[in-house]
């Protein structure tokens, strides 16, 4: 593959690259030259970190949002048989961590606008089968909790929070974190802060945060680092047949120093979006709705969408997506439809028109670089490169 043809000088923009600082490097390696690799002081340091950051009761740090998904049903009991509610505009991980567990992942569409799960299709899409409710807090948006919430209490459903794009979401004066029963957060290498792979889930309830640290490594009632501890050898015993899921001391190194930097980066991702919608502003495309502008509300600004309408633009998405390639700009699309997915469309029937919205936003979305580790040359190189790929 040879070089798309941008400026010689200019190195291509990766789309979604991680801001890594010194203090990172120097924190991995210090946990390499300890020896202590996997689960084990840093992975706690992390979880009280994130504990008090998020102002929860409880977390259970992770290998991954989906294994937080994952653990977050299991613990429910969700199982073969029962159903799970979740909206088709998300990433297939949502949808996968039900089918893991043996349940029918039920979707239904979300708003046209903000992409985020429709609270009134979830009413019309509940049956006696139906054990939870999972809403995705698409782009760093928060979804209306109040009226998902006095959904699931109506029927006796537990609500686990998707909040891969939302760990510094604010809603109306309470954190993503601390509003459903469960919330599942990611840390993979294009989130606001990162672990490389990694994830977390935030509780209030004791019972369940226990229950998922011993499903989360084996099965087991200790782990690695309480077992060699400087306190003395602990037998562990297997109570379950648990599962491989737990965070390396190596990831939560990273997370410990990114953490540190959320609040700096979150105003500096408040400018890119200002930015953006000055530049696109007139622009025969669609940009992401305005953040609420209400009393303790918070968008985290995770990813600056576009949407593009061939009527209107004069070209469709990927011809887009090409062209910015060749500027040297990398660009992202969040997402392809659950339901469009080969899998999910020949098991469960689904058609593109089941979810129009859905399928619409699939069609047309395209994310640009954003990212606090942009400099104000970049941004406007991204501005210009957009600019000329819409000719």
């Amino acid at each position: 593959m040879t070089d798309p043809p941008h400026e010689p000088n200019a190195p291509y923009l990766v789309f979604g690259s991680p801001s890594i600082g010194e203090e990172e490097v120097e924190e991995v390696v210090d946990s390499m030259r300890a020896a202590w690799l996997g689960t084990g002081p840093k992975v706690a340091r992390f979880e009280e970190r994130m504990r008090a950051y998020l102002g929860a009761d409880h977390v259970v740090a992770v290998n991954s949002c989906t294994a937080a998904l994952h653990l977050s049903m299991l613990v429910s009991d969700v199982g073969a048989g029962d159903e799970v509610i979740t909206t088709a505009m998300t990433f297939v991980a949502t949808a996968n961590a039900i089918v893991h567990t043996g349940a029918t992942p039920v979707l239904v569409d979300c708003e046209p606008d903000t992409g985020l799960i429709d609270p009134e299709r979830i009413r019309e899409a509940i049956t006696p089968r139906t054990r939870a409710i999972v809403p995705v807090h698409l782009y760093g948006r928060a979804c209306d909790m109040d009226a998902i919430l006095a959904i699931a209490r109506e029927h006796d459903l537990r609500v686990i929070e998707d909040a891969a794009h939302a760990l510094e979401t604010r809603y109306r004066g309470r954190k993503v974190g601390t509003i459903g029963d469960m919330t599942a957060f990611s840390f993979y290498v294009t989130k606001n802060v990162t672990t490389g792979e990694g994830g977390l889930v935030a509780t209030s309830n004791a019972d369940l945060a226990a229950r998922m640290k011993t499903l989360a490594l084996h099965g087991l009632t200790s782990d690695a680092w309480m077992r060699f501890s400087d306190e003395g050898y602990r037998h562990y015993a297997c109570v379950f047949p648990g599962y491989k899921y737990n965070m390396m001391d190596l990831q939560a190194a990273i997370g410990l120093h990114q953490l540190d930097r959320v609040d700096r980066w979150q105003e500096r991702r408040r400018e890119l979006w200002n930015r953006y919608d000055r530049a696109f502003a007139g622009l025969p495309v669609r940009t992401p709705p305005a953040p609420p502008d209400e009393p303790g509300t918070t968008h985290a600004r995770h990813l600056y969408t576009l949407l593009i309408d061939r009527d209107e633009a004069g070209i469709d998405r990927d011809t887009l997506m090409r062209r910015l390639h060749e500027l040297g700009v990398g660009s992202g699309v969040h997402y392809v439809g659950v339901h469009l997915h080969p899998y999910y469309r020949d098991r469960f029937g689904y058609e593109p028109e089941d979810f129009p919205n859905a399928t619409r936003i699939s069609e047309r979305t395209l994310s640009i670089p954003f990212s606090p580790k942009l400099t104000d040359a970049e941004a406007e190189r991204v501005i210009e490169s957009v600019r000329s790929a819409l000719g």
